[in-house]
């Protein structure tokens, strides 16, 4: 019986393993993995960028728990994905990138896009392979699922040669056809048809023997080596839940803040949710942890984190490191018994000690938590975060109602789309100062709809997020708010919109500049070089890649034009929604770096 193709023996595992979507810009070295995909069910999403396609794979493992996949051509193909599986590398998503490769036997001589790919994607990813044999193929790729959502979750890179994708005989012809060798008639032909020969059997015949390969670089790891180096997510021993519980318990000002690890490979955040709701306990929502308790519950707060943490006297930190987000550990009071759970030994005590350090699954860890304690509600304690809430929440509608701008004023467009957004909407963030004004006053809907970079906090991820979105959640809005500087990064992805029939609404924030630098360096430096845009009509850009275009100049224009887009997105068509905003000081002195 003829072996299958190495493309269909991906397909193959690929739908074995829940994979519903595989994204990927089209290229020679990758074509049968696409088509054998498509051939199985999986919806091939070719977009305009391949780090859009890694964007788009990162949403849909962040969004349904199983690992996102794309698929690359060879050299620039896998460069232009740098950014996007770093990205995917410290948000801590799992996904496996495909790329392609020259044929075994031309690597190293001077081959269309042959690069030392390895050498590059392995400081970004947890695990860098490559595939040179088909018996390997299989076991590799199924290595790769394992790699990727085990441990601290990450991106994984699969390396797999053009010769290895196609059939046996295709290839076979194609060597001896290429070195003129298939009519062999003199000594030096023969003796080279007879090296590709044995060549061409080892790739196809010989057994997977993981030793083969030197194991720093290309070896597969055994299931142990695995366990070793990436544990799965264990179970927090019952003597740690039930200390934390005592500490729940006794505490009187406690807070709680969950990170987007606590939705890691997540297929259920109901269970999660349900356990935060069952502790009681105040509850600052960061990444994609953001809309787990749904648009408005009364243990969310959204504002001055950093005095509840400096005033709390427990604190527990679930999958979130003591990072810039958290001062560096700085802005939690020392009076205060800190708790810390995360899937990484490393950021589980990075820049601040905890007093109590769990190693575990921090949404697992709340699960069982939940079942063993709960928060006696301090009613003094509540009420000063409520009263703290709800004055930051009317001086940011003030400054909105203070604005005598004749263009809109953000927060006032901020306001007036929180309203309009459905109660189901996904929120997908690509920007600086724009999206970040916007998270003060935008309410994510529901658990696992709200999707921004993580801690790269890197631009331009907004076209692939929203095709992910779009895919995972068909029928439902789905937002992209998007600065007018971000925007550009991925405009063309209306193109992939159209093309497949999904209708997210972007939403430009347009004021002609890099406002989020432009306004510290200035001020500092006194010069605005390298940071003023024009005010480009993106909308028009947007309806040439074929989707709808409107435009917003007035604040008068803002229900209705929201409306109008979200008529339009729900009869399938994409909508590029471009807002003249106002300059603003809200977010003063807010430039990170």
């Amino acid at each position: 019986m003829a072996r299958k193709s190495g493309g269909a023996v991906i397909g193959d595992v690929l739908r074995e393993r829940g994979v519903r979507f595989l994204f990927t810009l089209c290229g020679g070295h990758i074509s049968p993995i696409l088509v054998e995909a498509k051939a199985r069910g999986i919806r091939v999403v070719g977009m305009r960028d391949e780090k859009n396609a890694v964007f788009a794979a990162d949403a849909v493992a962040r969004m349904t728990g199983v690992p996102g996949v794309a698929a690359v051509t060879a050299g620039p193909g896998v460069t232009n994905t740098v950014t996007a599986v770093k990205n995917a590398q410290m948000a801590q998503s799992p996904l496996v990138l495909f790329g392609g490769a020259t044929a075994t036997i031309l690597r190293g001589r001077g081959s269309l896009q042959d690069i030392d790919q390895l050498s590059l994607m392995k400081p970004l990813t947890k695990w860098a392979t490559r595939v040179t044999t088909h018996a390997s193929l299989r076991p590799t790729v199924e290595r790769a699922f394992e790699v990727a959502k085990s441990g601290v979750p990450g991106p994984v890179f699969v390396e797999v040669p053009i010769d290895l994708l196609y059939d046996e005989k295709t290839v076979r012809d194609w060597y001896l056809r290429d070195a003129g060798v298939k009519d062999a008639d003199n000594l030096g032909a023969r003796l080279l048809k007879l090296y590709l020969e044995g060549h061409l059997y080892r790739q196809f015949n010989a057994p997977h023997l993981p030793v083969e390969l030197p194991r720093r670089e290309l070896k597969v790891p055994s299931l142990a080596e695995v366990a070793a180096r990436f544990p799965p997510p264990v179970k927090s021993a019952s003597a740690q839940v039930k200390a934390v519980g005592r500490l729940v318990a006794n505490a009187k000002r406690p807070v709680l803040v969950l990170g987007s690890q606590a939705l890691v490979n997540c297929t259920d955040p109901e269970k999660v949710a349900d356990a935060v709701r069952k502790l009681g306990i105040p509850t600052f929502l960061g990444g994609t942890a953001r809309g787990l308790l749904g648009r408005r519950n009364p243990l969310q707060f959204r504002h001055h984190r950093s005095k509840a943490l400096k005033e709390a006297d427990l604190v527990i930190i679930a999958g979130f490191p003591f990072d810039f987000r958290l001062g560096y550990g700085r802005t939690i009071g020392r009076k205060a018994t800190l708790v810390s759970v995360n899937l990484s030994t490393l950021d589980l005590r990075k820049n601040r000690r905890p007093d109590v350090a769990v190693k575990a699954h921090p949404g697992e860890f709340l699960v069982q938590l939940a079942s063993v304690a709960s928060s006696p509600r301090n009613e003094e304690w509540f009420d000063k975060l409520t009263a703290r809430e709800k004055e930051r929440d009317e001086e940011i509608a003030k400054q909105a109602a203070g604005s005598t701008s004749d263009l809109i004023d953000p927060i006032h467009f901020f306001l007036r789309l929180e309203e309009k957004m459905a109660d189901d909407a996904v929120l997908v963030v690509d920007g600086g100062d724009f999206v970040a004004t916007g998270s003060y006053v935008v309410r994510p809907r529901a658990p696992l709809s709200w999707l921004d970079p993580g801690v790269f906090g890197t631009l331009g991820v907004g076209g692939g997020f929203a095709t992910g979105a779009a895919l995972v959640y068909p029928g439902r809005e789905v937002w992209l708010l998007y600065g007018d500087g971000s925007s550009a990064y991925s405009l063309a992805e209306f193109d992939t919109w159209a093309r497949h029939q999904l209708a997210p609404i972007a939403v430009v924030g347009n004021d002609g500049s890099w406002a989020q630098i432009a306004r510290d360096q200035v001020e500092i430096l006194g010069d605005d070089v390298g940071t003023v845009l024009a005010r480009t009509a993106y909308e028009r850009v947007a309806e040439g890649y074929g989707g709808k275009g409107l435009r917003i100049d007035k604040p008068s224009e803002i229900d209705a034009v929201l409306d109008e887009a979200k008529a339009i997105a729900k009869s399938g068509k994409p909508v590029c929604v471009n807002v003249m905003i106002s300059k603003s000081d809200f977010r003063k002195g807010s430039i990170s770096m």
